[in-house]
């Protein structure tokens, strides 16, 4: 780490990167996909930068449909942003260069460095295109460590897809290219955790081996002096530490990749709610629509004491709920089926006639109107949308990538923009988002009915109880937001509490020598190796 040298207490001393020489780097790799790649790596960026290191996440490969804008425009994974939160520094694009959101189980829109440049197959991909990305993704890590003392890499899936090592530029393949240590993660509440190391190793080749340099136990309930043993039998059979165990805990994820996963909802969904502020509690019904993209809009309405949020997919779900959130999606026409063959449609419907509050976002807000044209998406031409906003959106070519900030319901409000579909708000009673003048910025609304393009949006605090006052009257409920909670705060508590994780229960000395030091000398082989 360019200036910087390890403390016999496990910190860092010493000033930032001069330039001259890059920076340190770790390659954070897991057994299998969810095994933790993404706390750990935001742990120890947290943990790194409380010791005063300026220190940078990186994913060279991202395969997500929770997206983030970053201040120039670009589009990154939100895993990263939240990274990069940890770290305490900006998000860029170079921290995720190569970005792939689903469109379907066989093809993807690649975005790279930040804009979209077109859908592959996944076959297209790996044939080709992903191999001629490696020096891309080599440069943007090169950038990075010359502009900070230390890089910390996430790995997607594992190391070990045997398939996949020829085209690899996310796991070992960068690794092997910046000439990084790795450390493997395994989630030990799955099981198998031992045979996950020993054979993620012994599958790799000799010149992949060399850089793998230890191993990180995750969601470890228990005694850890039982595990001991194990830990030195796996230190026997690789010749590799394991360098933490980490324990179990609730609600510790940040935003997620893929799947209905935990990011600050975590801490709600998977503890008991907190009590509400006032008389009642308020019933948040998001519907689970396919390829759902940006679920994370709905964590601040969970971290409300008194708000509860559950994923529904069924109509008679929507019956109790006092507020209807349609997300976005990555294939709004698609959607849009979805709910008609499954009666979610008819029950929104219904909801707004009754004057029951329904929220769009995004992909969301464009099917709560009245026609779709898309040439561009699913490429079926125009679709009936569901008649609920006075809103026509066609889907243009070009991505809308913005930061936008202005006013709702008399207070501030930000958020960020990511759609191809371009609106055309034809009535209403009034738009949604609005500048300091009042004249409309973005979205609609029609009786209980709202939409709105803009992600994120919910994160104002302000803004945020403004709207569930809203909801709350039109839903009948005595439901009155707390006057005091702050998402941005909720967060740092949340990051901070990875970097304990790391500081409390890893080896700290130990990983930062990796940083600093690069890959040990005279890691032994484990046969049989790469096949």
């Amino acid at each position: 780490m360019s200036g910087r040298t390890a403390a016999s207490d496990g910190t860092a001393s010493g000033g930032t990167a001069s330039g001259s020489k890059p920076g340190g780097g770790l390659l954070v790799a897991g057994t299998t996909s969810d095994a933790g790649k993404s706390v750990v790596t935001a742990g120890i960026c947290r943990w790194l930068a409380r010791q005063g290191v300026k220190v940078a996440p990186f994913k060279a490969q991202n395969m997500s449909l929770n997206s983030f804008v970053t201040r120039e425009g670009a589009e990154i994974g939100r895993a990263q942003a939240m990274q990069a939160a940890a770290a305490r520094v900006e998000p860029t694009a170079l921290m995720n260069p190569v970005l792939l959101k689903p469109g379907g189980d066989r093809s993807s829109q690649v975005v790279l460095l930040g804009k979209p440049v077109g859908e592959l197959s996944a076959r297209g991909y790996h044939a080709g295109r992903q191999e001629k990305l490696l020096g891309t993704v080599t440069e943007c890590l090169a950038e990075l460590r010359r502009t900070h003392d230390a890089v910390i890499c996430e790995g997607a899936g594992s190391p070990a897809e045997i398939n996949l090592r020829r085209t690899d530029i996310v796991n070992m393949g960068i690794a092997r290219a910046a000439r990084i240590p790795v450390v493997v993660v395994g989630d030990i509440d799955r099981g198998g955790v031992f045979a996950s190391f020993f054979g993620t190793t012994a599958l790799l080749s000799k010149e992949d081996q060399a850089l793998v340099a230890g191993y990180l136990v995750n969601k470890f309930r228990g005694d850890v002096t039982l595990l001991e043993p194990g830990l030195e039998m796996l230190r026997g059979l690789t010749g590799r530490p394991t360098l933490g165990v980490l324990p179990f805990a609730h609600g510790l994820g940040i935003d997620e990749e893929d799947g209905l996963r935990v990011s600050l909802r975590g801490a709600v969904r998977e503890s008991v709610v907190a009590p509400p502020h006032g008389a009642d509690v308020l019933r948040v019904a998001v519907c689970a629509v396919p390829l759902m993209s940006n679920f994370t809009d709905v964590d601040a309405l969970a971290a409300e004491p008194g708000v509860v949020v559950r994923f529904v997919d069924r109509a008679e779900e929507l019956a109790d709920a006092d507020l209807v959130v349609l997300p976005g999606t990555r294939g709004t026409v698609r959607a849009l089926e979805w709910l008609r063959a499954r009666g979610l449609a008819d029950a929104l419907a219904r909801r707004a006639a009754e004057g029951r509050p329904v929220l769009g976002i995004c992909g969301g807000y464009q099917m709560l109107g009245e026609r779709i044209d898309d040439e561009v998406e699913s490429r079926a031409g125009t679709v009936d949308g569901l008649g609920l906003l006075p809103v026509r959106v066609r889907f243009a070519v070009e991505k809308t990538l913005a930061r936008p900030s202005g006013e709702a319901l008399g207070e501030p409000v930000e958020g960020y923009e990511i759609h191809h579909g371009v609106a055309e708000v034809t009535g209403g009673d009034e738009a949604f988002m609005s500048d300091d003048q009042g004249h409309g910025l973005d979205g609609c609304r029609v009786g209980s009915v709202w939409g709105t393009h803009w992600h994120g949006s919910l994160e104002s605090d302000a803004f945020r109880r403004a709207f569930l006052r809203r909801v709350a009257a039109d839903a009948g409920r005595a439901f009155v937001p707390a006057p005091d909670t702050s998402f941005g705060t909720l967060r740092e508590e949340q990051l901070d509490r990875l970097g304990d994780l790391i500081e409390e229960h890893a080896d700290t000395a130990a990983l930062l020598r990796l940083i600093e030091d690069g890959v040990p000398e005279g890691l032994p082989f484990v046969p049989p190796g790469a096949p």
